[in-house]
Formats: structure tokens, sequence, C-alpha cells
């Protein structure tokens, strides 16, 4: 099935399996590049900016040695002068270019953000239904937000960084060398313990980095789950307080222990530093010392080479662990990456066409259909299974389907539960893909028509709507953004919920909640059902959309929809069968199958399982 070579990284996303260790995705520095190159002007501003820095940084070290060794021997006033006021202007120079410098890096920074977030959300919102039944919201959200942080830090910090270091580096050594070079070559003496105990710890820091957001991840996954209305309500019902946060303590101590691994490596690693660093000052002193009493070495030399010194190791020590840095910079764009490059399995085909002119005529030919099964399944096993395999690791869902729906005419679907009514109705928006046959509207296969014309045709209330953390008529508006009041209120009253808005403080701008849940079900489904009668669609599918109505508004609602349903495709999915008595044509699903068609009074006469199941939801009570 097209599309589903993605599950193993949907896997990754959930259970933050990663056994890539250090190594890197072929082609990921060449994609980075792709996303910087869009800032280059910018960046070449950017990096101007450190090299002039690194080299005003080389200058005050001079400036000393000028003072020791020439000014006040001399007793040089206007030297002095000089060079206190040379000073002033680097100190002033080097806050302008800092300024100038966070402005670049800002600006490419904050444009990667931008990028990023807008393509990684852009290419989630037109992933498959199935994407999201299987993926944590949580593990989403961090690669939006999180990952996309530090690939921007990846560019913006790690790559500045070394850079700078490199060019820090390289200066300063040419004048310590132009200065004394025996003296530097004795301080470079120490650099293969800042190369071993560098590398070690960059790799472990690596690997930490890695898996502290996984670890993140995971936190971030509970917290969404939970502190939304569902997840909390779910929570207090079943007592669960005390052991969800026993769980939430778990997660979060594992990112503090992680955390504290991470700090205790680095300030062991800056410890040797400071360490190493102290020998090879004090080997400056000794020899430079010996020498300057000797008169083989003036003063200011000493004082300068020491300046030097301490910016020589830190920047030396950074980029020898460069690499590894570079490489752990870059999983967040790896993990930025694993999203985007997640195949969107339903998409609209080359030369796809709009549907126009609408009729309504829906057919589904011989359709089979089946979901992955592989969804927790590893890519590279899913590769070995081949797709010659794939029908062994799923489930038949649907088995040669085949049923007509006339323009203007009222399908009903009933069955027991699981017997593949929803996923016929999910069919024929295209929120699948046939894994056999078709669906056609109007005669055309609906993979051969572009989504957008498909979905505006379409109007589909399920059993559970949602609604989002808006106000009334901004949920409405989600089917008709340019909808105006009137004809919100005209939606509403077909749907028999203009007296519960109107009665409500704010009327159509109340604010409804997280999934709507400051309105009862009943007027959550009537919302729904207003909504997609503000669509205007000509085709409509009711997935229980009368489910948690009472028996009065349930009246009231089929009476609404007689009307507004009237000349429009209609597919309905019912479990009370007094709502769907009077449809043109009932089709009975059971095991995947249509096992019997016709209208109520004919199912009736058969005695067959519409028979069964009517006579044991209404146990001998007429149906009005």
């Amino acid at each position: 099935m097209q599309g589903y070579s993605g599950w193993a990284i949907m896997h990754s996303l959930t259970r933050g399996a990663d056994a890539r260790g250090t190594r890197l995705q072929k082609g990921t520095l060449r994609r980075v590049l792709g996303y910087v190159h869009r800032y280059k002007a910018k960046l070449v501003f950017f990096v101007v900016s450190v090299v002039i820095l690194a080299v005003l940084g080389a200058i005050p070290p001079l400036l000393l040695r000028a003072l020791l060794d020439t000014a006040i021997p001399e007793g040089n006033r206007r030297l002095v002068v000089v060079l206190a006021t040379v000073t002033l202007g680097i100190a002033l120079a080097d806050a302008a270019l800092n300024i100038v410098q966070r402005w670049f890096s800002a600006a490419i920074g904050e444009g990667l953000i931008y990028d990023l977030r807008v393509e990684l959300y852009d290419h989630m919102q037109r992933m498959p239904i199935a994407f999201f039944t299987r993926t944590q919201t949580g593990a989403l959200v961090s690669r939006l937000n999180n990952d996309v942080v530090g690939a921007q830090r990846a560019v913006t910090t790690t790559v500045s960084q070394i850079l700078s270091n490199f060019i820090s580096v390289a200066v300063t050594l040419t004048v310590m060398f132009a200065l004394a070079w025996q003296v530097t070559l004795l301080a470079l003496l120490v650099l293969p313990i800042f190369i071993v105990s560098a590398r070690w710890v960059g790799r472990r820091l690596q690997r930490i980095t890695r898996d502290s957001m996984n670890h993140n991840a995971a936190m971030n996954t509970l917290m969404t789950e939970r502190f939304n209305v569902s997840g909390a309500m779910l929570v207090k019902l079943f007592g669960r307080q005390g052991s969800d946060s026993d769980e939430f303590g778990r997660r979060a101590a594992h990112v503090r222990d992680i955390g504290v691994v991470s700090a205790m490596y680095t300030r062991t690693f800056m410890v040797t530093l400071g360490f190493v660093a102290a020998i090879a000052t004090a080997g400056l002193y000794l020899f430079g010392g010996l020498s300057a009493v000797e008169g083989a070495m003036e003063v200011g030399t000493i004082a300068a080479l020491s300046l030097y010194l301490a910016q020589l190791y830190t920047p030396l020590t950074a980029l020898t662990t460069a690499r590894v840095d570079y490489l752990a910079a870059m999983v967040s764009f790896e993990r930025v990456f694993e999203v985007l490059d997640l195949e969107t399995a339903i998409e609209d085909r080359h030369g796809a066409l709009p549907l126009t002119g609408v009729a309504g005529r829906i057919r589904l030919e011989d359709v089979s259909f089946h979901y992955p099964a592989g969804a927790g399944m590893l890519l590279e096993s899913l590769k070995e299974i081949g797709p010659e395999s794939e029908a062994d690791i799923t489930k038949t869902v649907l088995s040669h389907v085949d049923f007509e729906v006339l323009p203007g005419e009222l399908v009903a679907l009933v069955g027991p539960s699981g017997a593949g009514k929803t996923t016929i109705a999910q069919l024929v928006p295209r929120l699948y893909d046939v894994v056999e046959g078709a669906v056609l509207i109007d005669g055309h296969d609906v993979r051969d028509i572009t989504l957008q014309s498909l979905s505006d045709a379409i109007g589909i209330v399920t059993q559970d709507p949602h609604l989002f953390h808006e106000s009334i008529a901004d949920n409405l508006r989600f089917a008709k953004p340019d909808a105006t009041q009137a004809e919100l209120e005209a939606a509403c009253r077909k749907a028999n919920v203009h007296d519960v808005v109107a009665a409500l403080p704010d009327a159509y701008e109340t604010v409804v909640g997280e999934r709507g849940y400051r309105l009862s079900g009943g007027e959550k489904q009537r919302l729904a059902l207003a909504r997609m009668l503000l669509k205007d669609p000509r085709i409509v599918i009711l997935d229980e959309a009368t489910s948690h109505l009472d028996s009065e508004n349930e009246a009231a609602i089929q009476r609404a929809l007689e009307e507004s349903l009237e000349g429009r495709s209609s597919l309905v999915i019912a479990h009370r069968l007094s709502t769907i008595v009077g449809a043109d044509r009932i089709l009975v699903v059971d095991g995947g199958r249509i096992v019997e068609a016709g209208r109520h009074e004919e199912l009736l006469a058969r005695g067959g399982l519409y028979a069964d199941l009517y006579e044991t939801q209404f146990a001998g009570q007429a149906v009005s």
C-alpha cells in the first residue's frame, strides 16, 4: 500500500528509538545547506563580523605589551594616552560588532525556525489520518518546537562558534609564534591531553544529547495527553492521579538524571581544561620568567603571552571536539528531516483535475481495503519483508464491496461494530486509499480528483465532532470563512441549536473550551451539523451524527435533515435504526462485506441480520 514505508519513522517518533549512534544519514549536510542558502547574504555579513571580532580580540595583548615594554619604561605619556584610546576604541568596535553579529545571527536563526516550522506543519497537515492515529501528539510537538530550535542553534551557534574558534586560534598562534616561538611550542606540548579528553567527552555528550531529546519528548507526550480535557477527565474518573503523577515522575527523573550526567561530564571536562591550562601557564611563567631575569625576554612579552595563552586553550579545545559538536548539532536536523521524509501517501496525482458541477453520484467498485498492521515495524524490517509479503502483516477490513448512491439518494449503512461501516465512509473523501477496486464520484476515480475540490464537495459529521478552543462563530466559519452572521444563524436554526447559542452570555462569540467541553455532547453534535450545513456540500456523510441527542432533539434534527439533505447524496451510518427507517436504501455490512440491501420493510421481511439488529434494539416497540 503506497506510503506506508514511513511507518518505521513513525515508530521512532512514538518510541524515540535511534540506532544510528553517531553516524549521520547521507545527504544531511547538503539538505541543511539548502536551507542556509536562503540566507546567504546575511550569512556573508555574519561571517565577516566573526572574522573582524576574532582579529580585534588579538589586539589588546599587544597593546599591553607596548605599554609595559615601551610606554612605561620610556616615560612616553603620549603613547600611554594613545594605547588607552585605542583600547577604548577596540572595546567600542567590539561592542558594536557584537550587536551587528547578533542581529545577523538572530535573522538567520529565526528565519530557519520559521522555514522549518512552516514546512513541518504543512507536511504534517498533508499526512494521512493513519499517521495521526499511530503517532503521539507530544512527539510531533517536540519535533515542531524543540528539534526545530535545536536545528537553528546548529547553524547560528555551533557553526559560528567553530568558525570563530578557528579564526581565533589561527590569529592567536600566529602572533604567539611571532613573539616567542619557543614558549608557544612549550604551551602546545599539553595539547594531546586536550585532544584525547575532548574527544572522549564529546562522543558521550553527543549520545547524551540524543537521549535527552528522546526523554524530553516522552515527558512532553505525557503532559500533552494528560493536560487536554479528555485525558484529565479520564485520569480523574479512574482515580489514577497518584499513579499518573508517579509515571510523570519517572519520566521527569530520566530527564533529571541525564541532565546530571551531562553536567558532570561537562564540568569534569572543564576542570581538566583548567588544570591543563594551568600547567601551560606555569610553564610560561617558568620559562618566560627565567628568560626575563636573564634579559632574553621582556616583561611585556610575557604578559602578552599570558593573555594569549588564556585565549588559546578554550577555542583550541572547542576545535578538537568540532566534529563531535557538529554531529551532535545535526541530530536536530535529522529528527526534523525524519518527519519531512515521511510519505504523505494521500496526495494529488499528477494531472489530477478539480471536480466541477457535482451531481453527487457515488460508486464503490469491487473495493477491498486493509489498514497496515506494521505501524510499529522498523523500516529495515519492512524492506526485508518486501511488498509481495505485505498482505501477510495486514488485516482485511473490506472485501469486494460494491454499491452505488444515486444523486439525491439517502443510503444508510448499518451493522455490528467493527463491520467496516466507518471505513467505507472514510474512503469516499479519500481519507484512505483503496487497496483494490475504485471509489468513483460522478464517474471519476477520487484518486484522479484534486483533494481540495473533493473536500469542497463532501460534508462530514462524525460521532464525536471536534470543536476548536475558539468561539462558536470561529468554529462554524471553519467550514466557510466568509460566512455572514445571518448565514451562521440560519445554519444553526436548521440544526436546532440557534436558541441554545443565543441564550449564552456571549452568544456566537462564546469560547467553547478545548474540544468544546463547555457544551453538552448533543450541543456539540448540533453545532457540527450546522457547520456541515454552512459548507453546503453536494455529498453528505453522517457517521452516527445524532448519537448524542435525546429523543426530542433527535426528532427535530431528523426533520431538519430531511429538508437540508433534499437533493444531496447522503451516506448515513447509524446504530440507532430509528434514524434511518426512511432511507432510500439500507446496506447491511458485516465482516467487511455487504450482506443485505433494501428498504426497511424489505429487510425486516427477510428476517436476516437487519431484522435481528432491529429486534434486539426495539424488542417489539413500534418505530415512529
